[in-house]
């Protein structure tokens, strides 16, 4: 039995103050990422009676969905859990019900920590705390000491005078189109090797991993991509999230293979001229945007590059992630020069804001998607494919580079 559960990037209607990406608010079918959104106008009485007058499972689903979002709902949640006669309903009404009973907690929290002047140190705990309480409203077992980024790290590449990067995303289903893709990839490293990788998540499909030894590993990633023997440094997509332990998996398997290097939720290291800023675009917590904008006031590097999954601006399926773009992008602002993303299944520039350059590299294997060209597309294809990022001291380059090796589009930035 597949168990529809909520998509973690939909958290932000717990309160209005909860910083997560607001695609929506639903429970959803493992192997989808659309979102459905909630219904305007909807009050309490008239789902109820609908729920009540519904013999079809698909539709009792999604009343559940509507029922996530509407004040009150609580007990009406709770006598689904306890009587409903599908168990996928009654385990969706559950994860509803969890959401709706830690909305108050998260949203007075937010207000405590708003509410006059407080020593960065409080203010830190309450951050961390308030991004707790929101890791559990999504069902997801990732202790703190998973999210916290480490110390920044460096892959001593400082004597190399550029720096060669391999971006995808969107890519761990097991099709042919992967392994097309992977190959492709390899023919590539084999005739100009790619120093390092990084992943924009959904690394597995249709549900994220079991735990760190999974099948999938070797599947799905493994035979794939470690023959180029490269270290990855992945981040998470919303697929990655579906499943209760998939997150905290994917960060542990790390200490089981050489090439796959995911230390933290978020976490930040440098590769000569570059420093890479990994980020999970699933949960945009206030305490993920205090350590992005501590770590990007740090940095020194000449090249900075923020990446997660989910895009600031896109034509493609599924468009701006409004979370990211409203919270994340005015801390990138005249301080970092590109955002790398996936999941829409496509291959696009943007054109810049505040000195950032957007790009989306979704296209690592699974099913590209409709691609359309709005104000700000530079460039915008439905194609499989991927990225490689080029830094030096003087300049930075982006090549999106589809399954036949063919190089679609590539800018510059710098001398």
């Amino acid at each position: 039995m597949s168990i529809r559960r909520a998509t973690p990037v939909a958290l932000l209607a717990l309160t209005a103050t909860v910083l997560v990406c607001s695609r929506g608010g639903r429970s959803q079918p493992a192997d989808s990422d659309e979102a459905t959104p909630a219904q305007p106008g909807l009050d309490l009485a008239t789902v109820e009676r609908a729920y009540r007058a519904a013999g079809n499972e698909q539709v009792r689903l999604h009343l559940v969905e509507q029922l996530t979002w509407i004040p009150g709902a609580a007990p009406l949640l709770g006598q689904i859990v306890e009587t409903d006669a599908s168990d996928q309903v009654a385990l969706a009404a559950a994860y509803a019900l969890r959401r709706a009973q830690l909305a108050p907690v998260i949203g007075a929290l937010e207000r405590r920590m708003q509410t006059g002047a407080r020593d960065p140190a409080t203010r830190e705990r309450l951050a961390r705390e308030i991004e707790r309480h929101q890791v559990f409203a999504a069902g997801q077992n990732l202790p703190h000491f998973l999210r916290e980024a480490p110390a920044a790290f460096s892959l001593d590449l400082d004597k190399k005078a550029s720096v060669r990067v391999l971006a995808f995303g969107d890519f761990g289903d097991g099709s042919p189109r992967q392994e097309r893709v992977a190959e492709s990839i390899r023919r590539l490293h084999a005739q100009k090797p790619f120093d390092l990788a990084v992943t924009l998540g959904d690394n597995f499909y249709p549900a994220g991993v079991n735990g760190p030894q999974d099948p999938r590993w070797q599947r799905d990633f493994a035979r794939l991509y470690e023959p180029m023997r490269i270290r990855f440094y992945p981040t998470l997509g919303n697929h990655d999230w579906l499943q209760t332990d998939s997150p905290a998996a994917e960060v542990l398997h790390s200490a089981q293979s050489s090439y796959w290097r995911m230390p933290a939720t978020r976490y930040t290291f440098v590769a000569g001229p570059m420093q890479f800023f990994a980020i999970d675009t699933d949960l945009v917590s206030r305490a993920q945007l205090d350590w992005l904008d501590r770590e990007l006031a740090r940095s020194t590097a000449r090249w900075k590059i923020v990446y997660g999954h989910h895009p600031i601006f896109s034509y493609g399926a599924h468009g701006d992630e409004p979370a990211v773009r409203d919270n994340v992008l005015p801390v990138l602002r005249g301080r970092a020069q590109l955002y790398l993303c996936g999941h829409d299944h496509d291959l696009q520039h943007l054109a810049p804001e505040g000195g950032v350059h957007f790009v989306v590299a979704g296209g690592g294997g699974a099913q590209p998607r409709r691609i359309s060209s709005g104000p700000r597309s530079l460039f915008a294809a439905s194609r499989n494919g991927f990225a490689v990022i080029e830094g030096s001291r003087t300049t930075l380059s982006v090549s999106l580079v589809d399954e036949d090796l063919k190089t679609l589009h590539r800018f510059t930035l710098g001398n």
